[in-house]
């Protein structure tokens, strides 16, 4: 079985993301090093908190480039939460941020009011279904591949992905009556806005999917 290598930047909930892994007896690396990063043979991005920061704290630690040149070699990588959001081009929260830039497509706030212009609660916190999203009627083939159409999983964010290509959209959610990007993907490098580790069952079928995907 492949190492996970988990990066730290300071912004994670390390220890759960170590623990679903481990679940699946997968041995696991948490590092803020370039040099673990450049030898890691799968990777994942957690992240909570803000765009900025989590920016910055990958920079802070030399590790934007190897992130980058891992995914260029087709290295997977998996995003979580803030994580995923940082797989995109950029974000406007808090002002215009540059992503990683390994989804094309940008972050942006989630509206303050629904459909209909009624207020909405921001953050959105609560469990939602994933239903299939880029013309898929459903995960085959995918991350979620175990995933039902339907099952929840549980988010927590004030911001939300709009992958430029609708390809690239795995799985949608939906808040306030508009579909929200649950999970999107390009090449090896997959992101989760909900938090798998989080959701119970559901979300260790996407982990041991992730484990297994790796492993080819």
């Amino acid at each position: 079985m492949k190492k996970v290598t988990i990066i730290d930047y300071g912004l994670s909930n390390l220890l759960s993301v170590q623990h679903a892994f481990a679940h699946f007896g997968a041995e696991t690396l948490v590092t803020g090093k370039a040099e673990d990063v450049l030898a890691a043979d799968a990777l994942v991005l957690p992240g909570v908190g803000a765009f900025k920061d989590g920016m910055a704290g990958l920079e802070k630690l030399g590790l934007i480039e190897p992130i980058r040149q891992k995914a260029a070699a087709g290295t997977p990588l998996l995003g979580i939460c803030l994580g995923m959001q940082m797989l995109f081009d950029e974000s406007e929260e808090f002002g215009l941020h540059k992503g990683l830039g390994l989804i094309p497509g940008r972050v942006v706030k989630i509206p303050s009011t629904d459909v209909q212009g009624r207020p909405q609660k921001v953050p959105h916190i609560s469990w939602n279904p994933l239903n299939p999203a880029g013309g898929r009627t459903d995960f085959a083939g995918t991350v979620l591949a175990r995933v039902t159409p339907g099952e929840e999983c549980y988010f927590i964010h004030s911001y939300e992905a709009k992958p430029a290509d609708e390809a690239d959209r795995l799985a949608d959610t939906v808040y306030g009556g508009r579909a929200v990007c649950a999970a999107a993907a390009h090449g090896s490098v997959v992101g989760c806005q909900f938090h798998p580790e989080k959701s119970g069952k559901v979300g260790l079928k996407i982990i041991e999917e992730y484990m297994k995907r790796a492993e080819k």
